[in-house]
């Protein structure tokens, strides 16, 4: 915060100041200020205008049945993306692709309780297994390993949001085991009318920023932005800060702090509410059940309620992949068993210590150091070689295949003395396995029996 009261959003790298209501979206002050356009006297068209301007994709049909349970009725997971379509006023960006892209992705979790809220972002560099999608053209995907936001491109090939919400909310259920119950989509054009209907916003870049990429020339010191530049800072990768699309998540967390904090100072005439609200709502497609202004003020006002120190914004723990294969200088994998830790507290509707996470966090187990053998408990043969092959592209070191000494319904991982973590990274990669230690364990190797209940594309 500066002397003069405004908030600032910094250029630098690791620095992000976060209030409340910034933290969220930032169109959850313009949603909560519709009330003042009543109070204001605008009228009631104004309210049907803004409520029609809300766009609704239904993606139940598209999503399938094979989904996780939800394990605390009364909690919701909310899938946010903020997408930057080819199509129309977005034609601009990318030029080499023809396809639907997700810039960020995060998971808001409201628990059953409503006395704290949790905001996981997944780097876009998070190299995870995508599931086969309906591609909307008549043909599906084939399951890989990708970078998590090709699934938005993959499901919205026909350049439908519904589609590409669909494989995103397939992906994320499939890699974190978290019921998605809505999902939210804002579009490179409507962040720009929100900031230019607040006369832009302050950021003040440490360094200088040169991206040709992001089509961005920026000095160092404090100044404002709007339109093109601002979109431009919110999606600039190289050229500033370490580079990561970490650092970049963190500036777009302050960016938004800002943008929400002017947007309840500023936006006091209703000429300026509805020229920011109007740019706000027509940017956003959400599933039917979300799709109007009373939901979402429902949302924003559950919101409200929640103390400040209650609320944590996370980021999915990750290292570079470049540890397990030394080529990949581009992408990001997530840490276990530390990520599913954090996914099974969500799940459960537990809290979460974003202290504790960040430092935990600080040492990751590398996927490529697990030492692990598969055997076969099912007597389906070729089975274990099927599972191998799936943990090697996890990063996982495979030392052999064969078959158990007897079959079984249940998958186990055991492991010796000293391999604890690394048996609870394996078995964090499998639905509802446990690790045991087993005295008689070969040195240096977890044991992985897979039983009749595994299906090789449960692995994570």
């Amino acid at each position: 915060m500066s002397g003069s009261g405004k908030r600032r959003a910094s250029g630098g790298a690791g620095k992000t100041r976060l209030t409340r209501r910034g933290r969220i979206v930032a169109w959850s002050a313009g949603v909560t200020s519709v009330v003042v356009l009543g109070v204001a006297g605008v009228g009631a068209w104004v309210y049907q205008d803004l409520d029609n301007n809300i766009k609704s994709a239904d993606v139940d049909d598209k999503i399938g049945g094979d989904r996780p349970e939800n394990l605390s009725p009364g909690s919701k997971n909310i899938l946010v993306v903020g997408s930057d379509s080819r199509d129309g006023a977005n034609a601009e960006y990318g030029k080499d692709m023809d396809t639907m892209q997700s810039d960020t992705l995060m998971v808001l979790h409201v628990p059953a309780n409503r006395k704290w809220a949790a905001v996981v972002s997944f780097p876009r560099d998070s190299w995870v297994e995508i599931p086969a999608c309906d591609r909307g053209d008549g043909s599906d995907s084939a399951p890989h390993r990708a970078k998590i936001n090709e699934a938005f491109a993959i499901g919205g090939t026909s350049g439908e949001v519904a589609g590409a919400a669909a494989c995103s909310i397939k992906t994320v259920e499939a890699n974190t085991g978290l019921r998605i119950d809505h999902f939210m989509s804002v579009d490179f054009q409507g962040f720009k009318g929100m900031v230019d209907a607040l006369g832009g916003i302050e950021v003040c870049p440490e360094q200088a920023i040169r991206s040709k990429k992001a089509k961005l020339r920026m000095d160092p010191g404090c100044q404002t932005v709007g339109g093109e530049k601002a979109l431009g800072y919110v999606r600039v990768r190289y050229g500033v800060g370490d580079g990561s699309d970490i650092g970049r998540i963190g500036r777009q967390q302050e960016f938004m702090d800002a943008l929400a904090e002017k947007a309840q100072d500023k936006l006091t005439s209703p000429k300026a509410l509805y020229g920011f609200l109007k740019s706000a709502t027509g940017s956003l497609t959400t599933d039917p059940e979300m799709a109007g202004i009373k939901p979402l003020y429902g949302l924003a006002s559950e919101l409200k309620g929640i103390p400040s120190d209650r609320l944590a914004f996370l980021t999915v723990p990750n290292y570079p992949r470049q540890a397990d294969v030394p080529a990949d200088l581009a992408n990001v994998v997530w840490q276990y068993p530390l990520a599913s830790d954090l996914f099974a507290s969500l799940a459960r509707d537990k809290e979460v210590d974003k202290k504790e996470l960040d430092a935990a966090a600080k040492k990751p187990l590398y996927a490529s150091s697990v030492r692990v053998q598969v055997l076969n408990g099912t007597g389906v043969p070729g089975l274990a070689g099927t599972v191998a092959e799936k943990l090697r592209r996890a990063g996982l070191t495979v030392t052999g295949t064969g078959n158990a000494p007897q079959n079984t319904d249940t998958t186990t991982v055991t492991y010796p003395a000293g391999l604890e973590k690394q048996a609870k990274a394996v078995a964090a990669r499998l639905p509802d396995a446990r690790a045991r230690q087993d005295p008689a364990a070969a040195p240096g190797v977890v044991t992985l029996v897979v039983g009749k209940g595994l299906e090789p594309d449960d692995i994570r």
